[in-house]
């Protein structure tokens, strides 16, 4: 049997399901937004960062930042699959940016509106005081990653990184297919490099503005990763989990000799050291395995957490510092037990609350291409049906 045409694919192998989806993958995306979550109730509750001031078994803990990492390595995994599938062309670029628009912005702005009522009228978000006007303007626009501003939320500065990169997506497409995932790889990562080198100790500051580019190369593993979906099957069938783990390996010794203040000191870095050795994560979940991870991902519960994932990073931390900040003290001394009662009620309060949120502002635009179709399914749940 000859090659198949790109225009009409394999059987569908069993790692997939409807429009092409990887199986695992929303899973993936919902443990890595819990995680944020635990680091959010760790964070607040436990003084010093970037010092562990709790005890060294929570230490792991401590690193949210590589969970957003990991969430943009996903996102360039799995908006690539498509054009992987179709010999890396993406469609029609405005087609591309007006479903990312449709799909993240209107969740995003519910949960600006939450965030700032929150903010203003219960707890601020951060030690720069309340949002102000220039908050509304820098945020509602998405370009906190340009321009500073009192933050609403503090979760929100990666959705600016994430908006900047969709931009460029199509550009990045287009380098893939015209001159390969090396040469992509390298122009891409290169840069980022020799910025880092030539900063002052060969260690960028980093701040709440301009992170993209430190965090383009992730993005970008995760993009050329995607290429696995279409590779030879001796290529798909390589362990990919048992190298994902050797890839981190260093890293992960290398954090724990270094300690916590270190790693957050050097996380430009560490990301781009981390970022291998997620992708290839990625991509054993893609090829269906390891098979106990998979098992776990195909449960409902972490295939529910995964479908309004995108919400629980929303709107978590305002909740968490509702907890923290207003509850918590009126119960508890800090530092360790401010921490379990913040996870005990946060944890829990934070998923029924995203769940709730994305019935309203997230699954709406991820199950509807348009307003019509939207308003079309309305009436079609609330149009009263006969008895057949």
């Amino acid at each position: 049997m000859g090659t198949p045409l790109t225009v009409s694919p394999p059987l569908e192998r069993p790692e997939t399901r409807g429009r092409g989806q990887v199986l695992g993958l929303d899973g993936l995306r919902g443990l890595a937004a819990l995680y944020v979550l635990l680091f959010h109730c760790w964070l607040l509750t436990m003084p010093g960062f970037p010092e562990n001031s709790g005890p060294a078994w929570l230490g792991w803990l401590m690193y949210g930042r590589l969970a957003v990492v990991f969430f943009l390595v996903l996102s360039g995994f799995s908006l690539a699959i498509s054009p992987a599938r179709n010999g890396w062309h993406l469609g029609g670029v405005s087609r591309f940016l007006r479903r990312r628009a449709w799909r993240i912005l209107p969740p995003y702005w519910a949960a600006l509106a939450l965030s700032l009522a929150v903010a203003w009228f219960v707890v601020p978000a951060s030690h720069f005081g309340p949002p102000t006007g220039t908050s509304i303007l820098v945020y509602g626009f998405v370009v906190q990653d340009v321009f500073t501003a009192p933050t609403p939320n503090g979760a929100f500065w990666s959705i600016g990184v994430e908006a900047e990169l969709y931009l460029v997506f199509p550009l990045l497409l287009l380098v893939r297919r015209r001159l390969g995932a090396v040469v992509l790889v390298a122009s891409v990562t290169l840069l980022v490099i020799a910025r880092g080198l030539l900063a002052p100790h060969a260690s960028p500051v980093e701040g709440v503005n301009w992170l993209t580019p430190n965090l383009a190369p992730v993005f970008v593993a995760g993009l050329v990763g995607a290429g696995i979906v279409v590779a030879p099957e001796k290529i798909r069938r390589l362990p990919w989990h048992w190298l994902a783990a050797l890839a981190a390996l260093p890293v992960v010794a290398l954090v724990v000799i270094k300690g916590s203040v270190w790693t957050v000191d050097h996380y430009f870095w560490i990301d781009l050291a981390v970022a291998p050795a997620m992708t290839m994560m990625i991509a054993a979940v893609a090829t269906g395995r390891p098979a106990v991870l998979m098992r776990l991902l195909a449960t409902r519960p972490m295939r529910g957490l995964g479908d309004f994932s995108y919400s629980l990073y929303l709107v978590h931390l305002p909740i968490v510092m509702i907890v923290c900040r207003k509850v918590a003290p009126h119960f508890v001394s800090p530092g360790l037990p401010a921490f379990w009662f913040t996870l005990t009620l946060a944890l829990p309060a934070s998923v029924l609350g995203a769940w709730l949120f994305a019935k309203l502002f997230e699954l709406p635009f991820k199950r509807n291409r348009s307003w019509k179709s939207m308003f079309s399914a309305g009436r079609e749940l609330t149009r009263p049906h006969s008895a057949s």
